[in-house]
């Protein structure tokens, strides 16, 4: 079936937004006259491919949402509604599958929705789940099976990237660090079971400044105390953290040597770029969420029976910190010169 007008939902986060656009590549090739509209929110759009890949792109701003009182909350979605009504989609594709997302697909005034694999919080309810044969494999698979269902080709796995010319040079304005070689850190993530030792990262960074290249830290705005406190113990390291919008740390590391970092959102930039890196994982488990698509890609998992628990927190934290600075050296030492 063909359709004219199609509405892709995936709202966050930075690293699932990555993870989509396979798809969405995909699904360009297969309807290469339709309207695709993307909604997202604010803070995780930076990466939604410009046109001719996506035609338009939709914000629920979900952080000035939660401020608002119950009235304004309603006029919120009466006007969400109203625009979603006006585009007139004929498929709706919830890319998230969430209470969230199956929220505002059912308000889209499209009858057709469909969803992936795993629809939970009642989004199943509101949209058919597409099972296909990669159910159990890694997220990128699971979502190029609704783009099977649909008719498309998904042999290669490609991420459409926008052009991050004017980024990279506001980034060389904020250090001359990457004028030469440099390795990007980025030591913040949003489960705090994920992160690596600040310790840890800085005995790495002196390792790489001892090594010739400059050690360069990125991350948001919530990273700068940790960055901070790893610049501290290692001299010489240039602190980007919080100094960057998204489109500017994607600009630093499509020019970095190499890029290390754990299970994060950043981590996905430099896989989709095929940046060679090395990626630290404990709690969650890289066959499903970890870097996919690139030859380029090292993975370190936590030596510790309990890797992959799936825990935001925990009492008896060891996985991260199984990881040694001096394993991470070497790996690191086997991609560059």
């Amino acid at each position: 079936m063909e359709y004219k007008n199609i509405l892709i939902i995936k709202m966050s986060s930075l690293g699932d937004v990555l993870h989509t656009l396979p798809f969405v590549a995909v699904l360009r090739e297969r309807f290469p006259k339709a309207r695709l509209t993307w909604l997202v929110h604010p803070q995780f759009g930076a990466f939604v491919p410009d046109p001719p890949v996506v035609d338009e792109v939709i914000y629920f701003d979900k952080v000035k949402f939660n401020k608002m009182g119950i009235c304004d909350k309603w006029s919120y979605f009466r006007e969400m509604r109203a625009l979603l009504h006006s585009k007139r989609f004929d498929l709706v594709i919830d890319m998230q599958g969430l209470f969230k997302s199956a929220v505002l697909a059912a308000i889209s005034g499209c009858d057709n929705r469909i969803g992936y694999c795993e629809m939970r919080e009642g989004s199943g309810f509101v949209s058919k789940a597409i099972t296909g044969p990669h159910a159990k494999d890694h997220v990128i698979e699971r979502y190029l099976d609704v783009a099977r269902y649909l008719g498309c080709r998904a042999e290669e796995i490609r991420f459409p990237m926008p052009d991050l010319q004017k980024e990279w040079l506001a980034v060389q304005q904020k250090t001359d660090a990457v004028r030469s070689p440099y390795v990007v850190l980025v030591p913040g993530a949003r489960w705090e079971t994920k992160k690596w030792p600040a310790e840890n990262f800085a005995a790495l960074a002196a390792m790489i400044l001892a090594d010739g290249k400059h050690a360069v830290l990125a991350g948001g705005p919530e990273d700068v105390p940790l960055g901070a406190e790893i610049a501290r113990q290692a001299p010489g390291t240039v602190d980007l953290t919080g100094k960057t919008s998204l489109r500017e740390l994607g600009a630093l590391i499509q020019h970095c040597d190499a890029y290390i970092s754990g299970d994060t959102g950043p981590l996905f930039i430099a896989a989709a770029m095929k940046r060679p890196l090395v990626a630290l994982y404990g709690p969650t488990r890289p066959d499903r969420t970890g870097p996919y698509g690139s030859n380029d890609a090292t993975i370190l998992t936590a030596p510790v029976p309990c890797a992959g628990c799936l825990k935001k927190h925990c009492d008896t934290w060891i996985c991260m910190k199984s990881i040694t600075p001096e394993t991470v050296f070497a790996e690191y030492k086997k991609k560059v010169k």
